[in-house]
């Protein structure tokens, strides 16, 4: 499992180093997962030597949402205090980002005529 850890970071590190080095306006570790990805490509047995750590990432994945949960709870007097404007805010961001997407689909269904002629 050393070497598909060792895998994954150095992909992580080469993206990084990369995004610093040119600019690139791509987080270091999405450029990373494009290398782990040419990466797959270039070395079909890549893929096999990172199914077990991959796996097991995966498994454990909900551990990630602890620290997040403790923070919850820390905070609920103010979760509660702001709990109105919370709902609000969280209302109209959803309903905008449906318009948004509604939108936005309209449009590119004009631009690509692929919508229905009226």
């Amino acid at each position: 499992m050393i070497p598909a850890l060792l895998t994954l970071l150095s992909a992580q590190l080469g993206g990084e180093a990369l995004t610093r080095l040119t600019g690139a306006p791509l987080p270091g570790p999405v450029l990373g997962m494009l290398l782990l990805l040419a990466g797959f490509a270039l070395f079909p047995a890549l893929v096999e030597v990172l199914r077990p750590l991959a796996t097991t990432i995966l498994g454990n994945l909900s551990l990630l949402f602890v620290p997040a949960g403790t923070g919850v709870v820390g905070h609920l007097d103010k979760i509660v205090s702001f709990g109105p404007a919370l709902m609000v805010v969280l209302l109209v961001s959803t309903l905008a980002a449906i318009a948004a997407g509604a939108l936005t689909f309209v449009a590119v269904a004009r631009l690509t005529g692929s919508g229905a002629e009226k």
